[in-house]
């Protein structure tokens, strides 16, 4: 079977790769009995997926149980899945068959499988492993034939590292893995899935289904929708109750639904409120502090240039390098205290300064390359005459530490000094 015909036969609405992609994973996996473990986000139709592969396995005509994990108590769920047996615990009275009894032979869809307590992973574990289990209360072994679908929303890698899901059931309920994508994944969908409920809305309650304007259609594929397709669902159809109109507008939407301006796109902002400084403005406050030090800067060098009376030769200021340092002032202050009311912040050139830049032309270089190039003096007298007087001097004029330092005796060193007159 095909992708296209499973969409008609199971009502699946869209044309996205990664959507058709899930399709056919579900598809290839549907007729053999390995575990299957399908991700992603609350409200992507995850059990849909599992119906898929229920209804196209060898195991179609026979039970299909879906259980959600997070909602039944811990205290109670390995009574639910596996049953116990009369008097087990407090209330048991009677004999109970588990899900896993129930479905056998069939499948049993578990939702939310990150939820599940540990103790209740371990007996998981072993039906995936052996089919075996044991009821609450009884030490005589149940075995099933079932096939297990799970489902998450959540990251199971990161709650095995938290010590919070078994590893080695992780791998076995990971045996083909399933990526559902979410709405804002498909983009190309929401369109199609918006005139799907707002149709099937207009025939349950025999109206006219409504319809959206080309600008509300573009805010609401650029929504986020984190509740997916649940929560577009739900929104078509408030929509559809609480709307004079039949065609939808960008107003009439936003005026309904105003929580979809929420869109985290990048936006121009045109105000601040509560004193709040936007991004914008806070580059903009950045650059000039960074001009503040590069102002700071530039008095400090003229400082040392003129207290060493340094020269320095005059530039353009059209030159290509004081390009980058060119200045503007801000006609407006942006601190906090004084909010912009205007969405424009409008630059002025500041006023030539007689300052001048300390910059060299390529020509100009030369003229502090030359230098005075004194000729080495490579006399062995003369070097060891200076090498003495340098340590008598950091001694101050003690002959035992200063010869210690030059590594000859002290005798040798009197003779030194009477040699070189030194004294």
């Amino acid at each position: 079977m095909n992708v296209q015909s499973v969409k008609q036969r199971f009502g699946i609405v869209g044309r996205s790769e990664k959507l058709e992609r899930a399709l056919s994973t579900a598809i290839r996996v549907s007729n053999t009995d390995l575990t299957v473990l399908i991700n992603g986000e609350s409200g992507v139709g995850k059990e849909v997926f599992s119906k898929i592969i229920h209804g196209l396995s060898a195991r179609k005509h026979n039970p299909f149980i879906a259980v959600n994990c997070g909602a039944i108590p811990e205290g109670t769920i390995n009574s639910e899945l596996f049953g116990h047996e009369k008097g087990a615990f407090t209330g048991a009275t009677g004999d109970r068959k588990g899900y896993f009894e129930t479905a056998d032979t069939g499948t049993i869809f578990l939702d939310e499988v990150g939820e599940m307590p540990h103790d209740t992973q371990a007996f998981l574990l072993r039906v995936l492993e052996s089919g075996e289990y044991l009821r609450v209360g009884s030490s005589k072994v149940q075995r099933t034939d079932v096939r297990v679908i799970a489902a998450t929303n959540v990251d199971l890698m990161t709650r095995i590292e938290k010590g919070r899901f078994r590893e080695d059931l992780f791998y076995r309920l990971n045996t083909v893995p399933i990526y559902v994508p979410s709405l804002r994944e498909r983009k190309e969908d929401i369109f199609m899935l918006f005139r799907k409920f707002s149709v099937d809305f207009g025939e349950k309650y025999s109206t006219s289904p409504i319809q959206l304007t080309p600008e509300a259609r573009l805010y609401l594929e650029n929504y986020l929708w984190p509740g997916n397709i649940r929560e577009l669902k739900n929104l078509t159809e408030q929509m559809s109750v609480l709307s004079d109109e039949k065609l939808i507008d960008l107003s009439l939407l936003l005026d309904q639904f105003p929580h979809l301006k929420k869109r985290n796109l990048p936006a121009k902002r045109s105000d601040v409120v509560n004193g709040d400084i936007s991004e914008r403005e806070i580059l903009y406050k950045l650059l000039f502090d960074m001009k503040s030090d590069l102002t700071d800067l530039k008095k400090l060098v003229f400082g040392l240039i003129q207290a060493n009376n340094l020269s320095v030769p005059k530039v353009d200021r059209t030159d290509s390098v004081y390009a980058l340092e060119r200045q503007y002032k801000p006609t407006a202050d942006l601190s906090p205290a004084s909010p912009q009311k205007s969405g424009e912040v409008e630059f002025s050139p500041p006023e030539r300064s007689e300052e001048m830049p300390i910059l060299l032309r390529p020509g100009d270089r030369e003229a502090y390359h030359q230098m005075e190039v004194v000729e080495e003096n490579l006399s062995l007298e003369e070097n060891e005459k200076e090498l003495i007087r340098k340590a008598l001097k950091k001694h101050k004029g003690k002959r035992k530490s200063a010869a210690l330092e030059l590594g000859i005796s002290e005798r040798t060193l009197y003779r030194k000094i009477n040699e070189y007159e030194l004294e």
